[in-house]
């Protein structure tokens, strides 16, 4: 049972494995099937086991933690965790991407995809049209991005943890930011931009959704000033009910638009994300578990390795003011 699982700080260093893995491998989820265990994870469970609670009125404060030597353990993941879901809360990447690869490399090769031939249907004996898939004729390095808060046991110690919690999400949250940006730029680089005149007008709206003829953009990312603007627009008004009840803002014909920090003043950049892009990780989020198990904190270090291709041609778009 997940009260007599022996904790150290070996579980982080498992090759292949991350430490909830390692813990599920000791302590297998399927044990609980029908109890009231059933929703938690192996994590989890240690959390209940050590009575450690890191939300909510009565949240403990950060040294529950390291009450003991077995329930130090458990730091580092949570750090980990935590700043997983700021990543997570802040990222575009799910509605820009269509795939999700990891590697253990430090580079990766995408692929090329290239059709010929006509459309118009086949005589006979005529050639038959063909989609062409290829590996990238050159490879792409992996990108770390990684942050450091800067801090020590005696500072955090007393703080509660849904109050440290946020400060640990809006570290993942400029993690994922900086990933936001690169993929941006990656997936754009190269695109010819169309362009509107003065203030984006829903006529333009409309045009830039349909400039992507063989593909359904579903998705287009603006900066706030731009943002602004389209939300201004008196056709807009007709998408309030549905903001209501997604929390996504969406034009009438149905396309999500995200605003973005990274986004040049004056661009949209628009995604059929069905089939637009690759995101290719060569890591999970780490933190260095080591110092953080000891409480030697004086800071606490998270990275991520990631990489961006294009899969389908004409599937980006990008639109830009003229002036």
């Amino acid at each position: 049972m997940y009260n007599n699982i022996k904790l150290d700080k070996s579980l982080y260093s498992i090759t292949g494995k991350s430490f909830t893995q390692a813990l599920t491998q000791l302590d297998p989820d399927e044990n609980y099937a029908g109890t009231e265990l059933a929703s938690l994870d192996a994590f989890e469970r240690q959390l209940k086991r050590f009575d450690i609670k890191v939300s909510g009125e009565n949240c403990d404060r950060v040294e529950k933690f390291f009450a003991s030597s077995e329930s130090a353990v458990l730091f580092p993941e949570y750090v980990r965790r935590t700043i997983r879901q700021g990543m997570n809360e802040a990222s575009i990447l799910p509605d820009i991407t269509a795939a999700v690869t990891y590697t253990d490399a430090y580079d990766f090769r995408g692929l090329t995809v290239a059709s010929t031939g006509s459309e118009t249907g086949i005589a006979q004996g005529g050639t038959i049209p063909t989609t062409t898939v290829r590996l990238a004729s050159s490879s792409k390095a992996l990108t770390k991005f990684a942050r450091k808060l800067s801090t020590s046991y005696e500072a955090i110690r007393k703080q509660r943890l849904e109050a440290f919690g946020v400060i640990l999400k809006n570290l993942g949250a400029q993690i994922s930011r900086a990933v936001n940006d690169k993929a941006l730029t990656d997936l754009t680089t190269g695109v010819t931009a169309s362009t509107y005149s003065g203030s984006i007008t829903y006529a333009d709206l409309a045009s830039f959704w349909a400039s992507m003829s063989d593909r359904d953009m579903t998705v287009m990312v603006c900066s706030p000033a731009v943002m602004a603007q389209i939300l201004a627009l008196d056709e807009m008004k007709l998408c309030v009910s549905d903001f209501m009840a997604t929390g996504k803002v969406k034009t009438p014909y149905g396309v999500t638009i995200i605003k973005s920090s990274g986004v040049a003043a004056g661009k949209i950049y628009g995604f059929d994300a069905s089939c637009a892009a690759e995101a290719v990780f060569g890591t999970d989020v780490i933190v260095d578990f080591d110092k953080l198990i000891t409480t030697q904190c004086d800071e606490i270090a998270c990275s991520v390795t990631v990489g961006f291709s294009v899969l389908t041609e004409g599937a980006v778009k990008v639109l830009e003011a003229s002036n």
